[in-house]
């Protein structure tokens, strides 16, 4: 469920913003797919991006302490906030928020996930920006700021704190549906993983036409985040579908890469 009120680890950590999860370049066509010449937006090689004004696309979780969420909702919802503010009117054509939007979408994509309980959640989210709510997990993803110019409430909202678990196996995901897979390979934290969700499903959404954007839109935004198996991940690296490479500021290696997004719309024959 998404609210459209006025409207929280996403993209890799930056050396800019201590603690954050670090962030992809973003791509030079930020309303379409990437062509074989333009960089790849998620790997750590430095790019005219690093050259423009920096954002961040905030969120922030709701991580109760008698209540937390499952880490795989966690994921998935933290990917489709990510999904919700990429379409929202106000952050396309003339809207609200389309200019920081492609401001942010110019220069390297970095995304940040704090974690906020009790009174500042409350806070949280009299700001403007999404909440979307998944089984157990609320996420709420803002516009992107710059990365010295938090707002005063999300500023003072910690990183560390968004260990996660899930009390049961995640069950099988829907083969129709988008399945955002995790390298077996890599151990992430929750808030590091909700952020390279996030990223996969940026990178599917990227490469989707407009009819195909829209019916996704439409549905809510279906999709999946489960870790792969081992002898799946190989093959999904060599697929031709959208893969995220980080930039390696935090837990991981510069360029490992972390995401497939298997968007059915996306799988080559």
């Amino acid at each position: 469920m998404t609210s459209n009120e006025p409207r929280p680890e996403t993209t890799p950590d930056t050396p800019d913003t201590p603690g954050t999860q670090a962030t992809p370049d973003a791509q030079d066509t930020p309303q379409g797919g990437q062509s074989a010449s333009q960089p790849h937006p998620f790997r750590p090689d430095r790019t005219s991006r690093d050259e423009a004004p920096q954002f961040v696309l905030p969120l922030v979780a709701r991580i109760e302490r008698a209540a937390p969420p499952a880490r795989t909702d966690a994921l998935e919802t933290a990917a489709r906030a990510v999904l919700a503010i990429l379409s929202d009117e106000r952050a396309l054509g003339e809207g609200e928020w389309a200019q920081v939007m492609r401001d942010w979408q110019d220069a390297r994509i970095r995304k940040v996930v704090r974690r906020a309980r009790g009174a500042e959640w409350r806070r949280a989210e009299a700001l403007p920006g999404i909440t979307v709510a998944g089984k157990s997990a609320e996420v709420r993803v803002y516009p992107p700021v710059p990365l010295d110019g938090w707002p005063k409430d999300l500023a003072r909202l910690q990183v560390s704190g968004t260990d996660l678990d899930d009390p049961e196996p995640p069950l099988d995901p829907d083969p129709s549906a988008p399945v955002l897979w995790l390298n077996p390979g890599v151990t992430m934290s929750a808030g590091k993983a909700m952020a390279q969700a996030g990223h996969g499903a940026q990178l599917a959404w990227w490469e989707l036409s407009d009819a195909e954007r829209a019916a996704w839109r439409d549905a809510g935004f279906p999709l999946s985040v489960r870790t792969a198996p081992k002898s799946r991940w190989p093959e999904l690296t060599a697929s031709g579908l959208p893969l995220v490479r980080d930039a390696g500021f935090t837990e991981i290696a510069p360029g490992s890469c972390t995401v497939v997004a298997d968007h059915p719309a996306l799988r080559r024959a």
